[in-house]
């Protein structure tokens, strides 16, 4: 294993969570005239802070405090702005709440948002139906996504998800010095394929998305599919919505992704083209997120929970999975 005792000197900047205590939780909320009951729970969230709050005499809010630095409030603001259209279209969005008619308020310099609770769980993606109304939900929102452009979210492209993220991860000290040529190399093949697989899907439409749409951002209840956590919306092809729905076999993917159309082409067109996206983008997952884990390095929760992100095994298993991408999008671009 390479010595990676140095890897995070360029990452020492202040924590960006230093001084969110519980306490301040609770402050940032009755500021806005609400008045806690004293319970509060951390809810599962790395890139922002998510809590439970107790209201007195009401039901729980949902709390949620920005990374500081990640987003511009215009961008913020757009998240929330495109929820609430989601919501006025009567799509199962959960939008921040209004109160002193604002929706992004600020705390001892920490920006945070009121939510409603939503129960709910997974949705259960081997069945065949939910697949299909997972279809055609994706199909209204995305009618609505593209009545009008972002003009305050990121692009979706090779360039920001797939060589920006590399060339992070070249220079981050993460990458052992002597897997660094092997990861780059693999890494520049894929994403050759991966501009590849775009101008074979072009001419490409984009339009406004969820961005991070995984069964874990989906509460299911009595049949319909309550989308949560905006918070990565962003401009790219309607597939980037699509194809996190998508596991196992590539004939078991392919029977999945033929589901979900079967319901969204009742709202919506489907470009059939867009299929060539879908190892394209999944891999472009893959980079991103290990850059983003390189990238937060200097918040606390993150070396606690992927302390193995520095070891010669962790990144010799990423290579190897890299190279599986790339046989798998030489096999779909013969397919």
């Amino acid at each position: 294993m390479s010595d990676n005792s140095g890897m995070a000197s360029k990452h020492d900047s202040a924590p960006p969570f230093a001084g969110l205590t519980p306490e301040t939780v609770v402050d940032a909320v009755e500021s806005l005239g609400l008045y806690c009951d004293g319970r509060i729970l951390a809810l599962n969230s790395y890139e922002n802070r998510v809590y439970r709050v107790g209201i007195e005499d009401a039901a729980p809010v949902v709390a949620k405090f920005y990374r500081p630095e990640r987003w511009s409030d215009a961008a913020i603001l757009e998240e929330h702005a495109f929820a609430k259209e989601l919501g006025d279209a009567e799509l199962s969005v959960v939008a921040p709440l209004v109160v002193g008619k604002h929706t992004l308020h600020r705390h001892q310099g920490f920006r945070f948002a009121l939510f409603p609770m939503q129960g709910g769980h997974a949705p259960e993606l081997s069945s065949r139906d939910t697949l299909v109304q997972l279809g055609r939900t994706l199909a209204r929102m995305h009618n609505i996504g593209a009545r009008q452009r972002f003009a305050h979210r990121c692009r979706l492209d090779v360039e920001t998800f797939g060589r920006a993220p590399v060339a992070f991860l070249e220079s981050s000290g993460f990458v052992p010095t002597e897997l660094k040529a092997n990861f780059s190399r693999i890494a520049a093949e894929l994403m050759a394929e991966c501009e590849a697989a775009f101008a074979r899907s072009e001419p490409l439409q984009t339009l406004r998305l969820h961005g991070d749409c995984h069964p874990g951002n989906i509460l299911w209840r009595e049949g319909v599919a309550h989308f949560v956590d905006l918070d990565d919306c962003l401009t790219g092809p309607a597939i980037q919505d699509l194809w996190m729905f998508l596991s196992g076999t590539p004939d078991e993917q392919r029977g999945q992704l033929d589901r979900l159309i079967e319901g969204y082409a009742e709202f919506r067109d489907f470009d059939w083209r867009e299929r060539h996206l879908v190892e394209a983008l999944r891999s472009l997952r893959m980079l991103h997120y290990h850059a983003w884990i390189a990238r937060r390095w200097n918040d606390p929760a993150f070396p606690a929970a992927f302390g193995w992100f520095g070891d010669a095994r962790h990144w010799e298993n990423v290579i190897a999975q890299l190279r599986e991408q790339l046989d798998a999008m030489r096999f779909a671009e013969d397919d």
